[in-house]
C-alpha cells in the first residue's frame, strides 16, 4: 500500500477541509439568499406588470412566495428517504443542478405564455433542490470535520444564511434602478452562480469517510481520512480514525445496515429517540412560528404600506440596512454559543423578539405615520435579537440532542419541519397584514412568549458536553425519574472514561467493549463487522424491554 498522503483538488489535510467548509457554507448562503430574494421583487410595479395576477392580490402573493417552501419540503422528504443510500456527494451534485434548472424556468418566464404557471413551478423546482441541499449539508460538513470545531462550523453554516439575504436585499435594492426586466430576472438567475459552486465543486471533492464506512467502502473511507487529515495512507493515525468511526456505527445500534429504519426514530427507553426528536424538531418549528419570515420576506412590503407609506425606494433601501443589522448580530452568535449556552441563548432570544413584536405592534396601533415609525426599532430589534440566537441554534441543536443511531433521520424530520411551518408562515402573514394589521405583530408577540416555558422545562443544555455525555443525561433522566434538563444541570462534565462508567451504570451498554479500536487491515474489517451485528442485535432486544 501506497504511504503517499492523497490529495483532491491538489489539496490535503487543513486547505481541502477548508474547500469542503467554503463549499457547505456556500450552499447555505444560497439558502439565505433565497430567504430574500422574492421580498424586494415580489410587490414591484415591474413584477406586477410581468405578472398580472399578482398586483395588490397579497393571497396571491404569498402564495408566489411561499411555494417555494414546498418544494424545499419535497427535497427534504426525498432525502429523509433514500439520502443514506444516495450519498452525500450525489445529493449536493442533483441539489445544485436542480437549483439551477429551477431558476431557468422561472427566468424564462413571459407574459401571454401562462407566464405565471411557469413561474410558480421554477419556485417549487428550485425549492427541490434547496431542500436536498439543506438536508444533507450539515451531515456531510460534520461528517468531514474534527469533533472540536463540528459544532461552531455547524454555528457558522447556520449565521451564514444572513449574509445571503443581505447579498439579495441589495441586488434588489440595485436591480430595482434597473430596466422592467433586470429589475425581477437578475436577482433570481443571481442565484445560480452559488449553485454552480455548489454542484461543480463536488464532483472534485470527497465523499464523506462514514457514509463510505457505512457503505463497507473500507480503501475508500481511508484513502478519504488521510486526504482530510493530512496523514500519510496506510498510517497509524488513519487506521485509528477509522477505526473510531467503525466504533461509532457499531454502537449505534444498526451496525452494517445502509440506512435506519424510520421506526428507530419512535422508540423510547434509555436512548429517548422520539423525545430527542421532537426536540430538535420543535426548535426548528419555534423559529418559524416567530415571526422571522415575517420580517425577512415582507419587510420592504411593512414599510411601505405601514411606516414609509407610498415611498417604495425608502423601503427597500431600509430593507437591506436591517438585513445588514441582520447578518452582524448572525456572526456574534460564533463567538458566544459556547460561552453562554443553547439554553439562554433560546431563552434571551425569545424574550428578546417577543419584546421587539411588542414595540411594533404599540407603535402601528395609533394608525399615524410618525408613531409606525416606532415600529422599525421593533423589526430592527427583532432582527437583532433572532440573528444572534433562533438564526443559528436550531441548526444546531438538533445535531446535538439526537443520538447516533437516529441523528441523520431525525436532522432530515427537523428540516421538514423547517420547511412545512416556513411555506405557513409566509402564506398567511400578507393575509394577516392586509386583514388585522397591527394584530399580526400582537400574534407574533404571544407566540414568542409561550418559547420560554417550552425550552425552561423541556430544552436541556447541551454546551461544552460531548454526544455521548448527552446520551447519559436522557438515560439519567429516564432511570431516575427525573427532569431531563435538571439531569442535565446535575450531571458533572464527564472524561471519555467516566463516559463509560455512567453508561454501565445506567445500562446504556453491558460490557464495556471498545469495538474495533485494535483493529487493523482486511481481519479488523471483519471483525468488526461482526461486532456490529453481534450489538445490533444485543441493541435491539434491549429496545423491545424498554418499550
Amino acid at each position: 500500500m501506497s504511504t503517499s498522503t492523497p490529495s483532491y483538488m491538489g489539496l490535503r489535510g487543513r486547505p481541502l477541509s477548508m474547500a469542503v467548509s467554503t463549499v457547505a457554507t456556500t450552499g447555505f448562503l444560497l439558502f439565505g439568499y433565497d430567504q430574500g430574494v422574492m421580498s424586494g421583487i415580489i410587490g414591484s410595479d415591474h413584477f406586477a406588470n410581468a405578472f398580472e395576477e399578482v398586483r395588490d392580490d397579497a393571497t396571491m402573493q404569498g402564495l408566489v412566495t411561499a411555494i417555494y417552501e414546498i418544494g424545499c419540503l419535497i427535497g427534504a422528504m426525498f432525502i429523509l428517504g433514500v439520502g443514506d443510500l444516495l450519498g452525500r456527494r450525489k445529493a449536493m451534485i442533483i441539489g445544485g443542478f436542480i437549483m439551477i434548472i429551477g431558476a431557468t424556468i422561472q427566468v424564462t418566464s413571459f407574459p401571454g405564455h401562462k407566464a405565471l404557471a411557469q413561474f410558480i413551478i421554477g419556485r417549487v423546482v428550485t425549492g427541490v433542490g434547496n431542500g436536498i441541499n439543506t438536508s444533507t449539508i450539515p451531515t456531510y460538513q460534520a461528517e468531514c470535520s474534527k469533533t472540536s470545531n463540528r459544532g461552531l462550523l455547524i454555528c457558522i453554516e447556520g449565521g451564514i444564511i444572513a449574509f445571503g439575504t443581505v447579498i439579495a436585499y441589495w441586488i434588489d435594492y440595485g436591480c430595482s434602478y434597473g430596466s422592467e426586466d433586470l429589475s425581477w430576472r437578475f436577482p433570481i438567475a443571481f442565484q445560480t452562480i452559488f449553485g454552480f459552486v455548489v454542484c461543480i465543486s463536488m464532483f472534485f471533492l470527497p465523499e464523506s469517510p462514514r457514509w463510505l464506512l457505512t457503505h463497507e467502502r473500507y480503501e475508500d473511507a481511508e484513502h478519504v481520512i488521510a486526504a482530510l487529515r493530512g496523514y500519510e495512507l496506510g498510517s497509524e493515525e488513519t487506521h485509528t480514525e477509522r477505526d473510531i468511526i467503525l466504533d461509532s456505527i457499531r454502537a449505534s445500534g444498526f451496525g452494517s445496515r445502509k440506512s435506519t429504519p424510520v421506526k428507530a426514530l419512535l422508540t423510547g427507553g434509555k436512548t429517548q429517540h422520539l423525545r430527542r426528536m421532537l426536540i430538535g424538531s420543535s426548535s426548528q418549528l419555534m423559529q418559524q412560528v416567530g415571526g422571522c419570515n415575517a420580517v425577512i420576506y415582507y419587510f420592504p412590503i411593512l414599510f411601505e404600506k405601514q411606516i414609509t407609506v407610498g415611498d417604495e425606494n425608502m423601503a427597500l433601501l431600509m430593507g437591506g440596512v436591517n438585513m445588514i443589522v441582520y447578518a452582524i448580530f448572525a456572526t456574534t452568535s460564533w463567538f458566544i454559543i459556547e460561552r453562554v449556552g443553547r439554553r439562554k441563548l433560546f431563552l434571551a432570544g425569545s424574550v428578546g423578539q417577543c419584546l421587539s413584536m411588542v414595540i411594533t405592534f404599540s407603535c402601528l396601533i395609533p394608525g399615524s405615520t410618525t408613531a409606525a415609525k416606532g415600529a422599525a426599532v421593533g423589526l430592527f430589534t427583532y432582527i437583532a435579537s433572532f440573528g444572534a440566537t433562533w438564526l443559528p441554534l436550531p441548526w444546531l441543536y438538533p445535531a446535538e440532542i439526537n443520538p447516533i443511531k437516529t441523528r441523520a433521520k431525525a436532522n432530515a424530520t427537523s428540516t421538514c419541519t423547517n420547511w412545512l411551518f416556513n411555506f405557513l408562515i409566509v402564506m398567511v402573514t400578507p393575509v394577516m397584514i392586509a386583514n388585522i394589521g397591527w394584530g399580526t405583530y400582537l400574534f407574533f408577540a404571544v407566540v414568542n412568549a409561550t418559547f420560554v416555558p417550552i425550552i425552561w422545562f423541556f430544552y436541556p443544555e447541551t454546551a461544552k458536553r460531548s454526544l455521548e455525555e448527552i446520551d447519559i443525561i436522557f438515560a439519567k433522566g429516564f432511570v431516575e425519574n427525573k427532569s431531563y434538563v435538571r439531569a442535565a444541570e446535575e450531571l458533572p462534565l464527564l472524561s471519555p472514561e467516566q463516559v463509560e462508567q455512567e453508561a454501565l451504570k445506567y445500562g446504556l451498554i453491558d460490557t464495556a467493549a471498545r469495538g474495533a479500536a485494535q483493529a487493523h487491515g482486511p481481519a479488523g474489517v471483519v471483525e468488526e463487522k461482526a461486532l456490529s451485528e453481534k450489538s445490533e442485535e444485543e441493541s435491539g432486544s434491549h429496545e423491545e424491554v424498554e418499550n
